[in-house]
């Protein structure tokens, strides 16, 4: 029998509800894309069946976009690095390579979010160019949900690859 989604565990609760809520998140994410990318060869992870975004690419996106997220959260406006990272998330450099940039990126993501201080919520950040107006907290919420949008989008794309196999 499998165990429940790290929700539901128990875990985490040394963090307010929001930073726990984000970790577990970023938990679940790294779960679900273990399961559903295991058999997934290095062309497979790279198909873009009937023309959708790859996993490759929706994992380099949601390891590249939680650091992006974050630094304005922090307060940061994005690197050279960072807008280099950003342009080139449809480039693939190995199913190793990818696997590896996304483990990492929750990794970090998630001791980033351990570090944020539960009273700078309401405090304000500029997203982008525009320095569009939003929250720290709001950033936060971002980070959990953005995260979880692709990685659906990762276990649909791998089960249609995968139903796809054999079949060229």
């Amino acid at each position: 029998m499998s165990q429940p989604e790290p929700w539901l565990r128990g875990t985490l609760a040394e963090y307010d509800t929001l930073r726990r809520a984000v970790l577990h998140a970023l938990q679940l994410a790294a779960e679900d894309v273990a399961r559903w990318t295991a058999e997934l060869t290095d062309e497979e992870l790279e198909a873009r069946p009937l023309e959708m975004a790859s996993v490759g690419f929706h994992l380099r996106h949601i390891a590249r976009s939680l650091d992006r997220l974050l630094s304005y959260a922090e307060g940061e406006q994005l690197s050279d690095r960072q807008m280099q990272l950003l342009r080139s998330e449809m480039t693939s450099h190995g199913r190793e390579q990818t696997m590896l940039e996304f483990a990492e990126g929750l990794e970090l993501a998630a001791a980033r979010v351990t570090r944020i201080d539960p009273a700078s919520y309401e405090s304000l950040r500029g997203v982008g160019r525009k320095a569009l107006p939003t929250a720290v907290g709001a950033l936060l919420v971002h980070c959990a949900d953005h995260t979880q949008r692709h990685v659906g989008q990762v276990v649909t794309t791998a089960k249609v690859v995968t139903a796809l196999r054999g079949r060229a």
